[in-house]
Order: structure tokens, then C-alpha cells, then sequence
């Protein structure tokens, strides 16, 4: 039952990212082009979707478990590291670079455009060599 969840939660989250429009990188570019033609809809995009989210969350936090889960998984860490400056720094150039980011990459699949593929194809590669140089740290028995 979870996957089939996680697959419809995901699929409307596709589909939102495509009728939005905020699955096109010339879109998203504009958005990021502050110092020239900005274009603020994805803001207003972040912003409207902040909104359910919020509502979301605050209401599975009041509950005892999640509706499909055995427990709610929310993040422990709270530190800002290297790492993580790092990553949010490659994540924002290529965000920048090529106007997609994981979520409409994945979508965009969904299109066929060569360029959805090409990028889809990067982002794999870019996770299986980060997983091979940085195993996860195991928990200390």
C-alpha cells in the first residue's frame, strides 16, 4: 500500500510540476535571471504550494502514526556542514545551468524530450558515483 501511495503522491506531484508549467527550464531560468527578464511565478508557485504543506504536516505531526506507515520519519539534523553547503551548491548551479531540478527531471521523462533524458541520465550517473564515494556511515552498536 505504501509504494502504491508513494507512486500516486509522486505521479500528482508530476503532474502538478507540468501543468504549472514549472517543469520548463526556460521558466525556471527566467525565474532565476533576477538582474534581467525575472520572471516571479515560480515564487508564487513555491509560495502557493507552501501553504497545503504546512497544513499537511502540522496535521500528521498531531497524529499517533502515519495513515500508510509504521512511523513518521522526519529528520534529526539540524547542523549545517560541509557537506551540505557543498551540495546545495552543486545542486543550485546545476539548477541553474539547466533549469531543471530532480523532480521535473523525472517528469520530464515522462515527455521523451532528448533533453529530459540526457539530464535524467546525468543526475543517475551523479548519484551512483556520489554513492560510491561516500558510503552511508553506519550506526554505532
Amino acid at each position: 500500500m505504501i509504494r502504491l501511495m508513494a507512486f500516486l503522491c509522486g505521479s500528482l506531484f508530476g503532474l502538478g510540476l507540468i501543468v504549472s508549467d514549472m517543469a520548463n527550464p526556460a521558466r525556471v531560468i527566467a525565474f532565476l535571471d533576477v538582474t534581467g527578464a525575472w520572471d516571479p511565478s515560480l515564487a508564487l508557485v513555491m509560495i502557493g504550494a507552501l501553504i497545503p504543506s504546512v497544513i499537511a504536516y502540522r496535521w500528521a505531526r498531531a497524529r499517533n502514526a502515519p495513515l500508510f506507515a509504521a512511523a513518521l520519519h522526519v529528520p534529526q539534523r539540524r547542523d549545517i556542514d560541509r557537506n551540505l553547503v557543498l551540495g546545495a551548491a552543486v545542486f543550485g548551479i546545476g539548477w541553474g545551468l539547466a533549469g531543471v531540478c530532480p523532480g521535473p527531471a523525472v517528469a520530464l521523462l515522462a515527455t521523451g524530450q532528448p533533453f529530459a533524458l540526457v539530464f535524467a541520465a546525468a543526475m543517475v550517473a551523479g548519484m551512483l558515483i556520489h554513492g560510491t564515494l561516500h558510503h552511508p556511515r553506519s550506526a554505532k552498536q
